[in-house]
């Protein structure tokens, strides 16, 4: 019996390397990792609005930005286009700018894929847009 048990372990042991532990060894990659942290630069372009302003278009400097980033606006996800790594816009609303006050900004990067998909996208730091 205990030899029984003791070649059952060995055969268990020598499957999980040769199938590298269900997928997640190496030679096994369906999935990219997150992206890095991105970075804000002040001062977004504009910096500031009157309130009831037209709508506009926000520029965000900074690095780090990938394809699929995106501009939090008061915490709201706002569709963002990609420039460079280095800039993004996306188009404010009369609406975003309605009333007077401090909106924080910041960016958020894509979360892992496939099986890096507990990997959640890094966010920038905050800066801080004018409404006056």
């Amino acid at each position: 019996m205990k030899t029984t048990l003791s070649l059952l372990t060995t055969i268990v042991l020598l499957t999980l390397f040769a199938l590298g532990c269900g997928g997640y060894g190496s030679g096994s990659s369906s999935g990219s990792m997150a992206a890095g942290a991105p970075s804000v630069a002040n001062p977004l372009v504009p910096n500031m609005a009157t309130a009831g302003r037209a709508p506009f278009t926000l520029t965000v400097n900074g690095s780090g930005f990938v394809n699929g980033s995106v501009i939090y606006w008061n915490s709201t996800a706002h569709t963002t286009q990609f420039m460079t790594n280095g800039q993004l816009i996306t188009s404010i609303s009369a609406t975003d700018v309605a009333t007077a006050g401090s909106v924080p900004v910041f960016v958020k990067n894509p979360g892992g894929t496939g099986i890096y998909n507990n990997q959640p996208g890094p966010s920038s730091n905050t800066v801080t847009f004018t409404v006056q």
